[in-house]
């Protein structure tokens, strides 16, 4: 039958495929912005300055004339250098302070004399054989000033929820072509400018108004793509935006083991989202967005522009569509004498009864999770020993057949039947790690990349999931909601990960908790595969119930000529956010 992905991309006519593939090239450079940082603010080893020039350097049993020869013996942060300086003093120079001997005229590694303690004033030296420069050695920002180095991600995710928020919105207002023209170079701007930030505060904010844009593209790519691709390949088209997303942190890793400085790591890292800038002007807004705003004529020249492109004929007409759907909208009202249709829904709906809260509850702790253990997995992989810029691309990587299998599963196996067996086998490796011995490092990355495929797949399938189990009046007030939960967990994911500070497995008996605890709740969702949508919270409440739906009409706004008129320009949409 053939590859199901190369099937999904011969489905696409000639204009959707050259859309599709130049927006969601664009969606690799999310992927490199978020996780730019695992490289851009390592701490490497250091120890504290000293006042003078040295003469002499012992560690332990071994002695050298400079500091950069002792790096490669440094094991552990509990030890410290001994150096003589010219003038015959001594100093022994731990992480965080120094310490001058009173007494002592032979240079010896272990003393039991007085010491004076003074603080690093003098600054840091720091070990610079894998990095040159980093924005944690830029600043200093170790001992006192550490919890600046750690706030920079939790920061960042800060701005991709906010931006995702406020950009989601303008999209809607003003229209998905105007987004992504500024969201791209914005992208492009805020990446160069953050390598040429003066100081750490500049270094946040501008990083800060980075991950706005970024995440606004990202959420509005997903509208848009799926607005052109048509019915049958949303599926297809949405995950293979995460597939372009996971190239991104491939490419992290790349640029990050060819260039060591951190502000030309950025400006190399920012200059991949430039083709897709210089050539975003000439995307076209979506015919849908045009029509939700009344503007026909431009959406008449949209569809014409199709049409010639596809070598179609006779391209529909505006008109037509428009009494079709006016056709609908009539027969619905006269059909249907529930005026909850016209009733403004909130937050409150989600919980409207018993079994639409419990489903609202397990779906936002999916949500939570699968981005929790995202980003846990990915931001964790520089620190699994061995090669971290290996470490990287593989975990990337692993993403790409991730999505393939998520397809092929929710379809042929359900929604459900796919979503609980990879929760569960994720907190299983997660478990199985733990019991991996910390010398058997090709072991414990394997295990790592089983852990984000598992988990990756459960992140994939939640987006379209949770659509299909609301109805059609809260439908994007789930998917909104859920996703706000996903990126609440892209804001603790960093904390998580700074808690191997306390256990080394903190971080995965976490992610392994909440997987589990969502894959027992999952069991109880309904199964959503081969359903119709449902259109009131009766009918949503009553699929729960594994009960016939208490009403046979399709809801208009899934149904009718004017969806199958222009099935080939796409009209389900599923706003999304990594």
């Amino acid at each position: 039958e053939g590859c199901p992905s190369v099937k999904f991309f011969l489905s696409l006519y000639r204009f959707q495929a050259c859309v599709y593939f130049a927006s969601v090239f664009q969606a690799m450079s999310c992927g490199i912005h978020y996780l730019a940082s695992v490289f851009m603010a390592v701490t490497p080893n250091f120890v504290c300055g000293f006042p003078g020039n040295v003469s002499s350097v012992l560690f332990h049993n071994s002695s050298a004339s400079s500091i950069e020869d002792i790096w490669t013996l440094w094991t552990s942060t509990e030890n410290y250098i001994v150096v003589q300086l010219e003038n015959g003093e001594i100093w022994e120079l731990d992480q965080c302070s120094r310490s001058k001997r009173e007494v002592g005229l032979d240079l010896a590694y272990e003393y039991k004399g007085n010491k004076s303690v003074f603080p690093c004033s003098d600054g840091f030296l720091y070990d610079d054989t894998k990095w040159k420069s980093t924005v944690v050695t830029q600043w200093d920002l170790v001992c006192e000033r550490e919890w600046l180095a750690k706030l920079i991600q939790p920061v960042f995710m800060l701005g991709v929820l906010i931006g995702a928020v406020i950009f989601g919105d303008i999209a809607d207002r003003l229209g998905r072509q105007r987004v992504i023209w500024f969201t791209s170079a914005g992208q492009f701007v805020f990446g160069i400018a953050v390598a040429f930030t003066f100081d750490y505060y500049s270094f946040v904010v501008v990083r800060f108004l980075l991950a706005m844009v970024s995440s606004g593209y990202l959420v509005v790519a997903f509208v848009y793509v799926t607005e052109f691709v048509g019915i049958k390949a949303r599926t297809w088209a949405s995950m293979h935006v995460h597939a372009f997303f996971a190239m991104g942190i491939m490419v992290v890793a790349l640029v990050g083991f060819l260039v060591r400085t951190w502000w030309v790591y950025q400006i190399f890292l920012s200059i991949a989202t430039l083709p897709f800038v210089l050539c975003c002007w000439m995307l076209p807004e979506t015919p849908f967005w045009l029509l939700s705003e009344e503007k026909y004529e431009d959406a008449q020249k949209v569809i014409n522009t199709m049409a010639r492109w596809n070598k179609v004929s006779t391209p529909c007409k505006v008109s037509e569509l428009c009494s079709v759907q006016q056709d609908e909208l009539a027969s619905g009202r006269t059909g249907d004498n529930d005026t909850s249709s016209t009733k403004k829904h909130n937050i409150l709906d989600l919980f409207c009864n018993w079994q639409i809260a419990r489903r609202t509850i397990t779906v936002w702790l999916i949500w939570f999770t699968g981005s929790l253990g995202y980003y846990v997995f990915s931001l964790s992989s520089v620190s699994l020993g061995g090669n971290e810029y290996l470490n990287l691309f593989l975990i990337g990587a692993v993403e790409l057949p991730c999505y393939v299998i998520a397809c092929i599963a929710m379809d042929k196996l359900g929604r459900r039947n796919t979503l609980i067996p990879f929760l569960i086998l994720s907190a299983l490796i997660c478990v199985l790690i733990m019991f991996i011995p910390q010398d058997f490092n090709i072991l414990i990355i394997l295990a790592n990349m089983a852990g984000k495929f598992s988990i990756g797949v459960a992140f994939g399938l939640i987006y379209l999931y949770t659509a299909e189990l609301y109805p059609t009046i809260v439908r994007s007030l789930a998917v909104g909601s859920g996703s706000m939960m996903c990126r609440v967990g892209s804001v603790v994911a960093p904390f998580c990960v700074y808690l191997r500070s306390v256990w080394i497995f903190m971080p995965l008996l976490l992610v392994g908790i909440m997987a589990l605890l969502s894959g027992i709740l999952t069991i109880m969702l309904p199964e959503t595969l081969g359903k119709p949508l449902t259109n009131t919270l009766v009918e949503a409440t009553e699929m729960g119930r594994n009960k016939k739906s208490c009403s046979e009409k399709t809801p208009p706004a899934h149904s009718g000529a004017a969806v199958e008129k222009i099935e080939m320009f796409g009209q389900e949409t599923v706003s999304t956010d990594k």
